[in-house]
């Protein structure tokens, strides 16, 4: 198509030389309806392998097109535009995901999900950062409610309405090491928290716990318990330069992506996490990584 070869994407010289001509072989091969349809699949994927080129990945076209590539770039690569734009370079690039690679799913579509920021996981760089930030607090108020917030989001899928009330008394080890929280509230259960987390929730309570005393769990020296404690806490922390920002949610919402990820049974996920509908899942799947066709195919055949 004449508009592949003639449309020439805003990027230097030297970086285009590199990445274009498998870029328009790509999109030449998926075979765009129109020339507006060229042009928009062209640009994406250019920008796309543009950012994979300055980051040292792979940027042949097939391997950025997966599900993960595309939000690994949208994550790392678009955080100077608006949610807008992002939103607008997803849609382009997983269109022509689909025309050059073939549907997710060889049996049939996959079904569309919903999706936030405040719903997308953190990637395992990312808590990497927010646990040296928390070691790295100037006090051990700080250090120790950071390491709190991230245990109990990351290690149990706690929200901040559930880590507020908590006690120390709450938080329970047994005999084989297992870690366990009990919730108060509406959503009251008992959360076994995750292995790689627990050391840090004891060493954490053992901070926050006096003999004789029933005291807050997060920030036991104030009895202010409103809806913004935990924001107003984090307000407060010092931020190292390129650390994203702690939410609660994306941290419950990376416990979520976990489960689902390692197979746990449904029933078990929404129990642990207090769920009593599917619309929180809804958020985040969008986010799960997708088997292979063959690994799809396999597990259908053989489940």
């Amino acid at each position: 198509m004449d508009a592949i070869e003639r449309y020439r994407p805003r990027l230097p010289g030297p970086i285009w030389e590199r990445i274009g001509p498998d870029c328009r072989r790509a999109v030449a091969k998926a075979k765009p309806t129109t020339p507006k349809e060229a042009r928009d699949w062209l640009g994406a994927l250019a920008h796309a392998a543009a950012h994979a080129y300055a980051t040292g990945r792979p940027t042949r076209a097939e391997h950025l097109l997966t599900s993960e590539a595309i939000e690994w770039y949208l994550a790392t690569g678009c955080l100077h535009v608006e949610e807008s734009s992002r939103s607008n370079r997803r849609c382009r690039l997983n269109k022509l995901r689909h025309a050059l690679l073939g549907p997710d799913l060889i049996t049939g579509q996959p079904a569309a999900y919903s999706s936030s920021a405040s719903s997308r996981p953190y990637t395992r760089s990312e808590q990497a950062q927010l646990y040296a930030s928390a070691r790295a607090q100037p006090t051990d108020e700080l250090r120790y409610g950071c390491l709190l917030l991230l245990t109990l989001g990351f290690g149990c899928a706690l929200d901040s309405p559930e880590i507020i009330p908590l006690r120390t008394h709450d938080v329970r080890e047994a005999p084989n090491g297992a870690v366990a929280v009990a919730v108060r509230g509406p959503r009251a259960r008992v959360v076994l928290c995750r292995t790689a987390w627990a050391p840090v929730l004891t060493e954490a309570t053992a901070w926050a716990s006096r003999p004789g005393q029933a005291r807050y769990l997060f920030r036991p020296g104030s009895h202010a318990r409103g809806t913004n404690t935990v924001t107003n806490f984090l307000a407060r922390t010092k931020k190292p330069p390129g650390t994203p920002p702690l939410v609660i949610g994306r941290a419950r919402a990376t416990w979520l992506v976990d489960a689902i990820e390692a197979r746990m049974h449904l029933p078990t996920l929404m129990a642990a996490a207090g769920l009593t509908t599917l619309r929180s899942i809804d958020r985040v799947l969008i986010h799960v990584r997708n088997l292979s066709p063959d690994q799809a195919a396999a597990a259908l055949k053989e489940f």
